[in-house]
């Protein structure tokens, strides 16, 4: 059977195939920490299934309109309301399953060929891999780790031409857990106001801030809102991957090419979870809270024995729950240790070079596991590194 030439050379999700390496090898007895996934590794939190449960006793199993339902609509946007700092009508409030859809329909809807897109290298690897699906070119952003992994507005305004479509970002970041200040933003918002460029803002990990980071939407400066799609979603926040549920904001111009795209692609998103949906957001947000907090911890544990092992370092990551260790002082780049790690030490990592060019001496190490692992992980990496005759 002959395939499209859009989906032969189409990438992927690294850390899905990386997980599954890591299965085949548990199916023979071996036992893997699993560091390569994003998912937090909490329940959701219980109001917000049993506002689930009771939604599916009261019959909310049947099609829902497609830009979502209304209460889930006027929910987000209260909520981004007050988080975000800029008032945010419902209306251009748009309920998909899952948030990557809302980074698709972007691209379908801005971009096509000979059109260029600017996206952040090391960066979630979907920017590349669908600017190329829709025909359009990736123009890397490196975020470099001498400066915390934050872009340089400098290089951005650079890389703009006449053929740039949109820019994305995200803050916070994976691969790196770098967060911008809002005086990076306001260098993309000038660029982007300068040459009336669209942004697509993936704000996934803005409640997932340590150390007193704090958040800016960019969609808040003057200007902005016209010009921003913000991607978000429930996955990351109320742990809740499983449900596949996201939401974008949109720029009004934007709404009704959304809709046609929401109509001939997902219908809709399941009405069960979008009455959850709204009781995640509307309810108790202790939970969340508890989970930054232990995340935190988490987080200081596995840097600190990062930096404990020869030859590696790694900065302290501001929001997300990801640390980008650079691998490249023990002789090894991202990918040879990332393959050691699993097969010599049980350890599953994904090497940076997933996430971009400017990551290949790098690992991403998700600290979305109990501490005890976390220490294991370190132990056994220690190892896997000292058997390699790494000086200190």
């Amino acid at each position: 059977m002959r395939l499209a030439d859009r989906v032969v050379d189409i990438g992927t999700e690294t850390a899905f195939e990386a997980a599954a390496r890591a299965r085949a090898l548990e199916a023979t007895g071996r036992k893997i920490i699993h560091l390569e996934i994003g998912e937090p590794d909490f329940d959701t939190p219980e109001n917000v299934r049993e506002a689930a449960k009771r939604a599916l006793d009261a019959g909310w199993t049947h099609y829902g309109p497609f830009m979502g339902l209304p209460q889930l609509r006027e929910a987000i946007a209260a909520d981004s309301t007050a988080r975000r700092g800029f008032p945010v009508d419902p209306a251009t409030v748009v309920v998909t399953p899952g948030a990557k859809p809302i980074m698709f329909f972007a691209l379908l809807a801005l971009a096509q060929p000979g059109d260029e897109v600017i996206y952040p290298d090391p960066g979630f690897p979907i920017y590349e891999s669908m600017t190329r699906f829709v025909g359009a070119t990736p123009v890397p952003l490196p975020l470099r780790e001498e400066n915390d992994f934050r872009l340089d507005v400098d290089e951005l305004r650079r890389l703009v031409t006449s053929r740039t479509r949109l820019i994305i970002f995200n803050s916070p970041a994976n691969p790196t857990g770098g967060v911008l200040t809002r005086a990076d933003l306001e260098g993309v918002a000038d660029v982007a106001r300068e040459h009336d460029i669209p942004v697509l803002a993936d704000e996934i990990y803005m409640r997932i801030l340590y150390d007193g980071a704090e958040h800016h939407s960019i969609a808040s400066f003057p200007g902005m809102a016209e010009r921003t799609i913000i991607l978000d979603g429930f996955s990351k926040t109320y742990a809740m991957t499983g449900w596949r549920l996201g939401y974008g904001i949109l720029p009004e111009a934007l709404v009704p090419a959304f809709g046609r795209l929401v109509i001939n692609s997902v219908s809709c998103v399941a009405s069960f979870e979008q009455v959850a949906a709204v009781e995640a957001l509307t309810g108790p947000q202790d939970a969340v809270e508890a989970m930054v907090a232990e995340f935190r911890v988490r987080r200081d544990l596995l840097v600190a024995g990062l930096n404990a092992i020869p030859g590696v370092t790694c900065r302290m990551p501001h929001g997300a729950f990801y640390a980008f260790p650079n691998v490249g002082g023990t002789g090894l780049n991202g990918p040879r240790m990332a393959d050691r790690l699993l097969h010599e030490g049980g350890v599953s990592v994904l090497s940076g070079s997933a996430f971009g060019h400017a990551g290949a001496q790098h690992l991403r190490v998700s600290y979305a596991n109990s501490r005890e692992n976390l220490r294991l992980a370190v132990h056994r990496f220690g190892e896997v590194v000292a058997g390699l005759g790494v000086e200190v």
